[in-house]
């Protein structure tokens, strides 16, 4: 399984590049962003290597939190790799990260074959999975919000149970998943 290649960019096109490693050319698809960024040359790249029973594609990223978020997005049931390279192409990861997780069903605006309801399941999908796959800021917020505390309202708690259960956790435990496991103590869960 390929999961990086560093080496030449010899051609570039709309959807693909293709990269010259050891006198091998590899075609890679990107996204429209990563591609407009790109110039003729030296690259590293991150791979997802989608194999299947009649393909082998590789889709290519500058950033290993871009092939991360990607892989998320392929792994929703009926997105798949082509649609996953269209919403990564959205804008900026965080931007998009940021409009997932305040339910912004526009962020797919302009997609094809992603509609309303679609967007929403999407984002419906996509809200878990964004929350622990972010990296953790200083205190382990994301933009404004805390996590566990998303975590716990998820879990079905008011956004008020859930601040008054974290308040009783300890400062210096920094974890999500330590910090909800003590709040539903708290919580007598």
């Amino acid at each position: 399984m390929i999961a990086f290649l560093e080496g030449k960019i010899i051609l570039k096109k709309d959807k693909f590049v293709i990269v010259k490693v050891a006198g091998v050319g590899y075609k890679v698809f990107m996204n429209r962003q990563t591609l407009l960024r790109l110039e003729i040359g030296s690259v590293k790249l991150f791979i997802h290597h989608d194999i299947g029973e009649n393909k082998s594609n590789l889709y290519g990223f500058l950033s290993y939190e871009e092939l991360e978020f990607f892989e998320i997005l392929n792994d929703i049931r009926g997105v798949g790799p082509k649609a996953a390279l269209e919403i990564s192409a959205v804008g900026p990861l965080d931007k998009i990260k940021d409009k997932i997780l305040k339910h912004d069903e526009n962020v797919f605006a302009g997609i094809p074959g992603i509609g309303a309801k679609r967007a929403s399941s999407i984002i419906l999908e996509l809200t878990g999975k964004i929350k622990s796959f972010a990296p953790a800021a200083a205190g382990s917020r994301l933009g404004g919000t805390d996590e566990a505390e998303s975590g716990l309202m998820g879990l079905g708690f008011s956004k008020q149970q859930a601040k008054q259960a974290l308040e009783h956790v300890p400062a210096d435990i920094t974890n999500t998943e330590d910090r909800i496991k003590l709040a539903l103590k708290n919580l007598g869960k």
